[in-house]
């Protein structure tokens, strides 16, 4: 179907409703030259999928960090109409609310590089991490169903992070009207012992230098001030708890689909009407893993800040090390569009409001980038990519490269690298990923993200 794309401008595609029959909308994707030519055939088939939908509001989007997912593509945004519109599990993803924690610090690289090995192994040690790994935190059934509804406030109110965090987390940290009976009992028994935990996977720990500030007022707002600043990136979701309920819910909306005769050009786009008991019992359940994925990711915050503050005999308050923002990646939100209530499911895709921050994850061995959304973002539903996007999958990733031989190589660089196996390394290769200089390119040059500053890795820990 690539084909049949129309190019509007240097940036932005699109595909006609007219292309194939049963597209209610025509289809989007944000992409320079570079990015469409390497783009998948089968992901923009899928987005044309995902334009067959009820209730959906034109466009549906993809970004350029799209590639080949389950049902869409990561890196898609759809918009649907409350009246008439539908939810879906499979269109927000199995690791619900996989996100970013942006940390600073008052160090520069300088400062950090003698004690680079030993602070990346502390870490390490102090960051439970890998497949199935299980957290310190030892929560009883009651303190559970007090995290999936509270968020990051649970996190404060016993001790992990302050007041400041929570402003600066997307959604204050806690999206609301959880009902707790609408999670099942197995993804309870899989998300308790996980909170706190990274996981594996493309999660990730980063110790990063700033390499460049291209915005200079709106760094400083954040608390970026100079070049070679050492910031700290952490990137992980709902671990088994959210997969869980992604799995119980697309069952759940498998049937739905017959149930409300929703014609389905996918089977993985099962979904129920946002307005029936099987949508917003799902959109409860959703919003229990985001909140449990905001409280994780500030729980490991504060042990993060513990290990410098053990390495560097400071205070983190002494190191300045404050949330800069926390931002949700695989989420469906409920929010006002043009005067009207809508649900937005950004898979792979991040939200781009007027000036917030925008934070785009690039590879283990490439840069990262911090953005702020514009005005201009309105036509995405105000939404941007969320990282680089894999240019190969794992299995092919693990076939084309040795994991030793990229810690080699990163390690020549001068990068500390810590993972639980090579395996890991292999299947996150920097080559794995498409060139997050052209990703950023595309975003930026659509208007929908302006560049704030860019940052480069020099500790790396690998789940």
């Amino acid at each position: 179907m690539k084909e049949l794309l129309k190019q509007k401008n240097e940036f932005e595609w699109i595909l006609p409703k007219e292309s194939r029959k049963g597209m209610n909308v025509d289809a989007r994707i944000i992409a320079n030259k570079f990015i469409l030519d390497q783009l998948e055939e089968e992901a923009v088939k899928q987005l044309s999928n995902v334009a067959m939908l009820p209730g959906i509001i034109e466009p549906a989007w993809a970004m350029p960090d799209m590639h080949f997912g389950y049902g869409l593509p990561m890196g898609a945004v759809a918009a649907f109409r409350e009246k008439d519109g539908i939810i879906s599990a499979g269109m927000t993803g199995f690791d619900i609310n996989c996100g970013i924690n942006l940390i600073k610090t008052n160090l520069t690289f300088n400062e950090l590089k003698p004690k680079l090995n030993e602070l990346n192994k502390s870490l390490f040690k102090n960051i439970p991490c890998g497949v199935g790994s299980k957290g310190k935190l030892r929560l009883t059934d009651k303190q559970l169903d007090e995290v999936l509804v509270s968020g990051v406030k649970w996190a404060v109110e016993n001790g992990y992070g302050t007041k400041d965090d929570i402003k600066n987390t997307e959604e204050n940290g806690c999206m609301d009207g959880v009902n707790t009976s609408s999670v099942s009992a197995t993804a309870k028994s899989r998300g308790k012992p996980q909170l706190g935990t990274l996981g594996a996977g493309n999660h990730f720990l980063e110790l990063q230098k700033v390499s460049h500030i291209l915005d200079e007022k709106a760094a400083k707002n954040l608390g970026i001030f100079d070049k070679n600043q050492v910031t700290i990136m952490l990137h992980c979701g709902s671990r088994g708890l959210g997969h869980e309920i992604a799995s119980d819910y697309l069952k759940i909306h498998e049937k739905a689909a017959e149930k409300y005769k929703i014609s389905l050009p996918d089977k993985q786009l099962a979904c129920a009407p946002i307005n029936s008991k099987e949508g917003q019992d799902y959109f409860s359940a959703m919003k229990a893993a985001v909140n449990y994925s905001f409280a994780n990711r500030l729980i490991m915050t504060h042990w993060i800040r513990e290990t410098f503050e053990s390495i560097f005999k400071k205070s983190w308050e002494e190191l300045e090390m404050k949330t800069v923002y926390g931002i949700a990646h695989n989420i469906c939100k409920k929010e006002k569009y043009k005067g009207n209530e809508i649900y937005i499911h950004r898979k792979g895709a991040t939200r781009a409001m007027p000036d917030s921050p925008v934070l785009i994850a690039g590879s283990m061995g490439t840069a990262s980038y911090i953005l702020k959304g514009t005005k201009e973002a309105e036509k995405t539903f105000y939404s941007s990519c969320h990282g680089a996007g894999r240019a190969m999958s794992r299995n092919q990733a693990i076939r084309s490269f040795r994991g030793n031989d990229i810690r080699k190589r990163l390690e020549s660089e001068g990068k500390s690298v810590q993972a639980t196996s090579p395996m890991v390394l292999a299947e996150e290769a920097p080559e794995a990923y498409k060139d997050i200089e052209n990703v950023i390119d595309s975003v930026s040059g659509a208007g929908i993200s302006t560049k704030v500053a860019r940052v480069v890795p020099v500790g790396i820990i690998k789940g």
